[in-house]
């Protein structure tokens, strides 16, 4: 796989997927069962209500994190990455003699924006739940959970600009430490009251619906709390690969997670008082306490997931131009995936706390957690058939049989997570649509200025030929203009020419592309058209996890029977944008692409060009 230089060993990457990629879904048995008996839409634990909630998340754990995702999900990897928009780029661009419909594109990007607003919930939910494990021991600790949570979580995201792969190795061994533990419970569980395995039967599912009806579907929306690390795991996937997190989860979570869920419904067939805390109610007395540390450490852990999977979403989403440039820092030199956003982990933090403060307590974020997380894999169903049918090539049949099985499951847990809107559930669909909104505002708002600039720029013959009648002064050295546009003469070099009186030796109009893939072959880094008159036309592509280092491009220019040399100065056209009622964005949208213009980070830092070697000309672009 291009852009990865070593590979740690199988055994060493899957203990630090086991840290990263597991601790969301791994640590749901903190709040999962207690929301089905004990939350605003429980049931009674009746042993018929406990051996049907208990078969709806052993299949729920078998159909959706080990089917959909591990078996067929993580088989859509954009050469090594995944999450919704890798997924979104694998999208053909022509499908059937067609253009892709626009609507999957915009799923996609909802879909991405959606899991920031799962990235705040996360952290916030398992912290506090783990947390709250102190009321088991004394009710004295109660006052004090808030502040403890929020001072933990400032820990966590103090620790992110460590990089995953150390944050991986000291997670991992505790995370291993963390399922043996919730096995063990469970299986005292089990030795209680071994009817409990009943649940396997199917059968048990069915009965539960019958039983309870619609109530019934309420408590879905509570045991679809169980897969919630399924999406995060599918982002996490360019950090370590799929070897280690399939084996991760078949030796060790999905068996841990299957056994104290069998525990967790055996204590509460014997002890149905039980359901306000049943997995710490699991332990015995003398191991509570050490429990709730170690389960606070887990949760940290699980904060980890959604935390990375959004430093790769937004890496992504900037070279992808759905988000304005951000400092990205990568963190590993053995995996490219492995980065860190820090104004993403900051806005992130602020959030969390905020949520926290707000809710107080991890059942009342249980409402709000869920409705993002199921729409997201829904979009996720309806992109992975268009990968299925027009990159697969699978049998249009076999793919609606799977797609149409995974829509069934999908949709039941999103209709069960509706109930939750006005509880909570708004809260990640408004983080979500305010996401939404930036992205695909700063898509159509670098659209437009392109063309605005394509539509005044000069052609390029018509450039060569008034310097061809009308030579201009040439001064040794090299000059490269960098335009985002293919099309016609950069504005600075016009600019240059028209106010300089001169031009260099050496004229290269740059333009830098991404690419819709992971990473591109260096023997497809670069082209070079010559122009005549020693201008030439240079293209630099590179993946949307890739960073743009243009000088370093450069030296390879040779190659191509271009030496530049060292004296080489670089143009950059720096507008300034004027709002307008023009046609194409909304006034309000246009002041907000302007906001995020400004506060973008600058091209020279961007593409790693050398300041003292940098000459900005302005030019003003009505909207």
């Amino acid at each position: 796989m291009q852009g990865r230089r070593t590979s740690p060993s199988a055994f060493a990457l899957t203990l630090t997927a086991v840290g990263v990629v597991y601790g969301d879904i791994g640590t749901s048995p903190l709040y999962a069962m207690r929301e089905c008996f004990f939350g605003p839409h429980a049931v009674t634990p009746t042993q018929e209500n406990v051996l049907g909630v208990l078969s709806l998340i052993i299949y729920s754990l078998v159909l959706v994190i080990s089917i959909k995702y591990i078996a067929i999900v993580m088989r859509a990897d954009n050469q090594g990455e995944g999450g919704i928009l890798a997924l979104t780029a694998l999208l053909p661009a022509k499908a059937k003699g067609r253009s892709t419909t626009p609507v999957l594109l915009l799923f996609g990007i909802f879909g991405a924006a959606l899991l920031y607003g799962d990235g705040m919930i996360t952290p916030a939910i398992t912290v506090l739940g783990a947390v709250e494990g102190l009321k088991t021991v004394t009710p004295l600790f109660e006052p004090y959970i808030v502040p403890m949570a929020v001072a933990i979580l400032v820990g966590i995201f103090a620790i992110q600009k460590q990089g995953t792969h150390r944050v991986g190795r000291l997670f991992g061994p505790v995370m291993v430490v963390w399922f043996i533990v919730i096995a063990l419970l469970g299986v005292r569980g089990i030795l209680w009251q071994p009817s409990v395995l009943g649940a396997l039967n199917p059968l048990h599912a069915v009965a539960f619906f019958q039983h309870n009806g619609w109530h019934g579907v309420a408590v879905l929306g509570a045991v679809f709390l169980v897969v919630t690390g399924g999406e995060a795991l599918y982002a996490d996937m360019g950090h370590f690969g799929r070897k280690p997190i399939r084996l991760a989860w078949f030796a060790l979570v999905l068996p841990a997670l299957v056994i104290n869920y069998f525990g967790q419904g055996a204590l509460l067939l014997t002890q149905p008082g039980a359901a306000e805390q049943p997995f710490f109610l699991l332990a015995p007395d003398w191991v509570q306490l050490p429990l709730v540390v170690l389960a606070t450490a887990a949760a940290i852990i699980a904060s980890q997931a959604l935390i990375s999977g959004a430093f790769s979403l937004t890496h992504q989403a900037v070279q992808l131009g759905y988000c304005p440039r951000l400092e990205v820092a990568h963190t590993s030199s053995h995996e490219m995936g492995q980065v860190y956003v820090p104004q993403v982990n900051w806005a992130l933090m602020v959030a969390t706390i905020a949520i926290v403060i707000g809710f107080g307590s991890s059942s009342a974020l249980a409402a709000a957690y869920g409705i993002a997380v199921t729409m997201t894999m829904v979009i996720t169903a309806l992109l992975l058939h268009a990968v299925m049918t027009e990159r697969w090539k699978w049998p249009a049949a076999l793919a609606y049989v799977v797609t149409g099985t995974f829509l069934t499951i999908d949709l039941s847990f999103f209709g069960a997570n509706v109930l939750k809107i006005l509880n909570g559930g708004w809260l990640p669909l408004v983080i979500g649509t305010i996401i939404f909104t930036l992205m695909t505002t700063w898509k159509r708002g670098r659209q437009i200025l392109g063309e605005r600039l394509t539509a005044r720029a000069v052609p390029i013959d018509q450039f060569i030929a008034r310097i061809t009648e009308q030579p201009p002064l040439r001064v040794p050295g090299s000059a490269v203009f960098m335009t985002a546009q293919s099309r016609g003469t950069p504005p600075a070099l016009t600019h240059n020419l028209r106010y300089n009186k001169v031009l260099h030796e050496q004229v290269i109009v740059l333009v830098v592309q991404t690419q819709p893939v992971p990473h591109v072959a260096e023997a497809e880094r670069m082209s070079i058209c010559s122009l005549g008159h020693g201008l030439f036309e240079m293209t630099l592509r590179y993946g949307f996890v890739e960073e743009p280092d243009v000088p370093a491009a450069l030296l390879a220019a040779k190659d191509h029977g271009l030496d530049l040399g060292h004296d080489v100065l670089y143009f950059l056209g720096r507008e300034t944008i004027i709002v307008t009622a023009r046609e194409g964005m909304a006034v309000w949208r246009e002041k907000l692409f302007v906001l995020m213009a400004r506060n973008a980070q600058r091209a020279t830092a961007f593409f790693r060009l050398p300041a003292e070697r940098v000459v900005e000309l302005g030019v003003q672009v009505e909207m």
